[in-house]
């Protein structure tokens, strides 16, 4: 029986809930905003599901493909792993020799192409057929098959070479199978840890998506805290005011979370290339992740749930029954916990090297998320004060909004959010995209003067017959020079000679034996080598040749840009397959770190969208609030002007405050971690943007509302409410 009657008053509970979200004022706009912030936040969870589930196919498939490296005596197959590029993307080529009938495959390749052979992976195919991809290390054979690659846009070549390979390159390695292993082969190079991802995704995505959901809990909130005081005097416990909440949430956040389902079960069924990454997700990867995801999906939705019920509790002491809401104060624990965030922004210099990223970005989260609050205490605080100053010189205005100010610090709170938040993100996007460090910035400066025209080759030996037929195969005009690394010893620093024939110096300006050719001085591909080599001196030979040492290599020096691609086919068909070519700094164009910014892009844009739409919502339920509150005023003052001031006073003066404060600590934080990690720069135009963009956006807020609010007097009558 007294089951019977807990379910009958759950039931009933239940249905005032969702009469209540069909009736608030304002009801739309909460069921669309919490539609939409479920949406977000379910979002964000099953991307952190699709990120862990790519990292582990990812190493699946490398381990399947991976060398099993043994003895001379027992190899069936000679491996050696070279680099390569298409473009600014960097390409693996595996070259193999096998040595036995049956040699071992490894995963994604049926058999050995014939001596001379190429397998190309699709994505190298579709990118690199402008660059002659099909001809420059042979003849192509086909394509890898998806099992055999770490990711669809993954860029692979395995080259059956012609030739055994020199015993002497130890370069070379005996293979007696494949599977033992994932190797560095392919985007696994450069592979940073699953916790690189994660962090940059829930600090720049994940804390607007939840921004977004306290906005959209906190909609029309003045009717539901009211039921939720009713509620309290009629004897309800937390219990029943929690169902009703639930209750009126539940339809909006679940249709949100699985709508944002509906993306995760298109890229679990086909590959989606992100922009502006270029990166193809592995559809097999997430569907295999489907348990989890739908775990995922579950957890964000009782997330969003437990937001609303968080956002709307009431006094527990007994001595009152309004709620306890940012309407009547600010919590002191959420000042504590901001000051928690910068203290560990502030620890993060003395922690161990490798964790202080992850302990700058808790803290950042964490005092992004709770700074709000505190610039809403220092609101209120301006609102008394302003209340007062209005009531002592008789301003109407500047005192009922200071009253609202003081009385109300969540509408600034809320309001201030997606502005403070988005001030951050835009200046950590900022200086994130600068760490490219002073190798990759080196990079694109030497891109930008010379572009492609200085090509470095290193090979084994070459005799003088085999490097002037390799000079016969440039593009006409190209200068062909040795490059000999001197080592000393730790007694005197290292320096490079450029070696070549009279006419070669004279096209670069340098001066021959006989003093010719300097009249003009270096020209900038000179510059740019001296910046990549160091101490250069330059030396007249009549032939050149290569010595096997490894200290030896060949430059190439073409008299326009865009003939890299041809130079790279020339030296793949030499008759030593031990080859590597790279553009001056190319290495660098095409690191991990050059890609960062595309990632930051793609997580900050998400993020930013997500604030966006948590400042509409915020605004316009606060012009619904304020249209019918001050629509009497026109009666009572018989003045239209006042709307404007008191809306200005609200509205417009604690966000320009809350926009300096961000503004300063952001400058704070981003100087603080350049510091930390030692590279990047602040740009202070950029930072000024986003400060002058949330003034101005201020400034609207403003505007919109006392325009609100003058539209809604000329409609206003008295009601018994």
């Amino acid at each position: 029986m007294l089951m019977r009657t807990h379910l009958r008053t759950t039931g009933t509970l239940v249905r005032v809930g969702l009469a209540a979200g069909r009736a608030t004022p304002g009801d739309r706009l909460r069921w669309w905003g919490l539609f939409g912030a479920a949406l977000a936040v379910a979002f964000v969870a099953l991307a952190t599901v699709a990120t862990t589930a790519t990292y582990d196919g990812r190493e699946t498939r490398a381990d399947a493909r991976g060398p099993v490296i043994t003895g001379a005596e027992h190899a069936a197959l000679l491996y050696r792993e070279g680099a390569d590029r298409v473009g600014t993307r960097p390409v693996s080529v595996v070259f193999v020799h096998p040595l036995t009938p049956d040699a071992p495959v490894p995963a994604g390749v049926t058999r050995w192409p014939e001596p001379g052979g190429v397998l190309l992976s699709p994505e190298l195919l579709r990118t690199g057929r402008a660059e002659g991809i099909t001809t420059r290390y042979g003849s192509f054979a086909g394509t890898i098959s998806t099992e055999g690659l770490v990711t669809p846009s993954e860029r692979i070549a395995y080259v059956r070479v012609k030739d055994l390979p020199p015993k002497d390159d130890h370069r070379w390695l005996p293979v007696a199978a494949f599977g033992g292993g994932g190797g560095a082969t392919g985007e696994m190079a450069d592979q940073r840890s699953l916790s690189f991802p994660l962090m940059a995704l829930w600090a720049l995505t994940g804390l607007p998506a939840l921004a977004l959901a306290v906005v959209a809990a906190r909609v029309g909130s003045r009717s539901r805290d009211r039921r939720s005081g009713l509620l309290q005097a009629l004897g309800g416990t937390w219990r029943h005011r929690m169902i009703v909440n639930v209750g009126e949430a539940a339809i909006p956040a679940t249709l949100g979370t699985l709508t944002a389902l509906v993306p995760y079960a298109v890229a679990s069924a086909w590959d989606i290339r992100l922009a502006p990454t270029g990166y193809l997700l592995d559809h097999r990867d997430l569907a295999a992740a489907w348990p989890t995801a739908g775990g995922a999906a579950v957890a964000s939705l009782l997330l969003v749930l437990g937001i609303v019920v968080g956002t709307h509790r009431v006094h527990q002491d007994g001595r009152s029954t309004r709620p306890a809401s940012f309407s009547s104060r600010v919590p002191a624990w959420r000042l504590v916990v901001c000051g928690l965030g910068v203290g560990l922004v502030l620890l993060s210099q003395y922690v161990p090297r490798k964790a202080q990223l992850v302990v700058f970005s808790c803290g950042t989260v964490v005092m992004w998320a709770f700074l709000s609050s505190v610039v809403a205490l220092v609101t209120r605080r301006l609102g008394a004060w302003l209340a007062d100053s209005g009531r002592r010189s008789g301003h109407a205005g500047r005192m009922i909004g200071g009253r609202w100010t003081h009385a109300h610090p969540g509408v600034i709170v809320r309001l201030a959010l997606a502005m403070v938040i988005g001030i951050g993100i835009v200046a950590q996007m900022q200086v994130w995209t600068s760490r490219l460090g002073t190798q990759s910035q080196a990079a694109m400066t030497t891109h930008e003067r010379i572009k492609d025209t200085v090509v470095e080759l290193t090979t084994g030996g070459m005799t003088t017959a085999q490097t002037e037929h390799f000079r016969s195969s440039l593009p006409p005009g190209s200068l062909l020079l040795t490059r000999t690394v001197h080592d000393p010893g730790p007694a005197k620093e290292p320096w490079v000679t450029l070696a070549g024939s009279c006419r070669d110096l004279r096209v670069l300006r340098i001066a021959c034996a006989d003093g010719t050719g300097a009249a003009t001085g270096p020209g900038a591909q000179v510059e740019e080598m001296r910046r990549w080599y160091g101490d250069i001196t330059f030396a007249q030979v009549s032939s050149l040749s290569i010595r096997p040492d490894g200290t030896q290599s060949l430059v190439v020096v073409t008299p326009t840009p865009g003939q890299l691609a041809a130079v790279k086919e020339a030296a793949y068909t030499l008759p030593n397959p031990s080859v590597q070519v790279t553009a001056l700094g190319e290495t660098w164009l095409g690191s991990s770190r050059s890609r960062l910014p595309n990632w930051i892009q793609l997580f900050g844009v998400t993020g930013i969208l997500f604030l966006l739409v948590a400042g509409a919502v915020s605004a316009a339920a606060e012009f619904v609030r304020i249209r019918h509150a001050l629509a009497p005023l026109a009666v009572l003052t018989g003045r239209r002007r006042v709307f404007r001031s008191v809306s200005s006073w609200h509205l417009t003066v604690p966000l320009l405050i809350a926009t300096v404060a961000a503004g300063a600590i952001t400058a704070w934080h981003s100087v603080f971690f350049i510091a930390l990690v030692q590279e990047g720069a602040v740009s202070w135009t950029v930072l000024t943007a986003g400060i002058a963009t949330c003034a101005a956006v201020s400034l609207t807020v403003g505007f919109l509302g006392a325009r609100a609010a003058a539209r809604e007097a000329d409609r206003w009558r008295p009601a018994a409410d």
